[in-house]
């Protein structure tokens, strides 16, 4: 396979919106559409948790272009990660992603993932085999080379961008920031010029560009590190989120007790982001910079937006918008996504597409890797016989309203959690502690029911289901 590079040419003179975009709609109407096969665009981002776009109810979201995403497609309230083996859990995400396998099967292939990129078998292989042009660029974070396993790449970043010292440990009361997330000299998200947000959004708009050059439909892969720390974005989008307008989480805590037990301690990277105890102005400070990065990463998917909307293929065009998993950022007492809370497990959900109805929300559980099974059914190929994730056109469509019985969670072997209907256990093996709780009075998880006679029905029947569920999953 051959790595493209792009003519870039007039195409990079735009600004914002569709200015700009007129050379391209002019050269492409010709081409508008190339194929009864429908493009994928799949938008992925890097610790975005569900509850962070405003259209879906978060009111200190600015997120206009997710926005209207949301309006016009299916949003999926109850989207899972299966977890990690891990620290970081993006690895494990992606893996089951791109070959289709649940977790722990993916853990056992993770070393092999080059014989199956040789042999064809990951997620982008099986869409060219379909006839589908492929374009990755951004956050790749999986055993073997992006450039083996899709026709086009550009700018391949690894997991996080280069550490930033200053990011750690702070703020502290009555000590002066040591981080300035507005600061392009401390490096980090602008090591090599360009904030990688903005050079993918450029690599989207070049990739739809060539894309119009070819008559097949395309796939494109774009992944930002963004809103993964450190959380940097330029002044503009900081002062849209003024640190007086940003609330402290309901579920709030100062340290969460089993924190060390269960593999959370502050030995862990991403916990050591904030200082122990949280303070509230510690986590109202970071959160601020966290909807600040995923403002601006708005603004980049605006960007590919506009200009897939010139390109006159839209219409035939499904797009993907998900992240690898969620992200505490304050809540329970943690920094990080290496915990079995819903702020972490579960991630947003979009779907638009020809055949998605606007504007409906889909409260049936499933996990974002169910995106793969689908395109591929899309595309019109068989889904191979490894892929455990399941199609969500069913849900889509609404020809179904039923996901999965249950859903699965792990971290190590420190944490695992099942989720069945609004119930939601959690188990810490090492210490043999449970957490129970009841999603649909208390979403926020503040409320421990596993100590209460009225429940001591439920906790042994989810207790159950919990080690069948692990059988089911290969977890020893």
């Amino acid at each position: 396979m051959s790595n493209t590079t792009i003519n870039r040419r007039d195409f990079l003179c735009q600004t914002t919106g569709a200015l700009g975009l007129c050379t391209l709609a002019g050269a492409t109407t010709a081409r508008a559409n190339p194929s009864a096969k429908p493009n994928i665009l799949f938008i992925f981002a890097d610790d975005q948790t569900f509850d962070s776009i405003a259209a879906l109810g978060c009111d200190e979201a600015h997120t206009p272009n997710l926005d209207r995403l949301v309006r016009r497609g299916v949003s999926f309230d109850n989207c899972y990660n299966q977890g990690g083996w891990h620290g970081a859990i993006c690895v494990a995400s992606r893996t089951m992603l791109l070959t289709g396998r649940f977790l722990w099967n993916a853990k056992a292939i993770d070393p092999r993932v080059p014989e199956e990129c040789a042999a064809g078998r990951l997620w982008p292989q099986y869409l060219e085999r379909a006839g589908y042009r492929t374009y990755m660029s951004g956050k790749w974070h999986v055993n073997c080379n992006a450039d083996e396993a899709f026709q086009t790449t550009r700018n391949i970043r690894g997991g996080m961008p280069p550490d930033v010292p200053e990011q750690y440990d702070r703020p502290k009361e009555g000590v002066p920031d040591p981080f300035d997330p507005t600061n392009p000299e401390l490096g980090g998200f602008w090591t090599g010029g360009a904030h990688w947000s903005e050079a993918l959004g450029d690599d989207g708009v070049e990739f739809l560009r060539d894309a119009t050059e070819h008559d097949v439909p395309f796939f494109m892969y774009l992944a930002f590190n963004a809103p993964h720390d450190p959380r940097q974005a330029p002044r503009e989008y900081l002062d849209k989120h003024p640190l007086d307008g940003v609330g402290l989480p309901d579920n709030f805590l100062p340290e969460y007790p089993d924190k060390d037990a269960i593999g959370c301690s502050p030995a862990l990277r991403d916990e050591r982001l904030a200082p122990f105890p949280r303070t509230e102005h510690a986590v109202r400070t970071q959160r601020r910079e966290y909807y600040a990065i995923i403002s601006h990463t708005d603004t980049q998917i605006g960007r590919i937006l506009d200009a897939l909307e010139a390109t006159g293929r839209a219409d035939n065009t499904w797009i993907f918008f998900s992240a690898d998993h969620g992200l505490a950022v304050g809540k329970h007492g943690f920094m990080g996504k290496q915990n079995m809370y819903e702020h972490s497990m579960k991630a947003p959900l979009i779907v638009v597409g020809p055949d998605a109805p606007a504007n409906q929300r889909v409260q049936a559980p499933v996990y974002l890797q169910d995106i793969m099974p689908t395109t591929i059914e899309l595309a019109g190929a068989d889904v191979p016989d490894h892929v455990q994730y399941r199609s969500l056109m069913p849900l889509i469509t609404r020809e179904s309203t039923v996901g999965y019985d249950a859903i699965y969670g792990a971290y190590m072997d420190k944490q695992r959690m099942i989720r069945v209907d609004n119930y939601k256990l959690i188990h810490y093996p090492t210490i043999n502690q449970y957490r129970l709780f009841d999603l649909g009075p208390d979403p926020d998880e503040k409320h421990n029911l596993a100590d209460k006679k009225t429940h001591t029905p439920t906790l042994r029947k989810m207790k159950n289901q919990l080690q069948e569920l692990r059988r089911e999953m290969g977890d020893a």
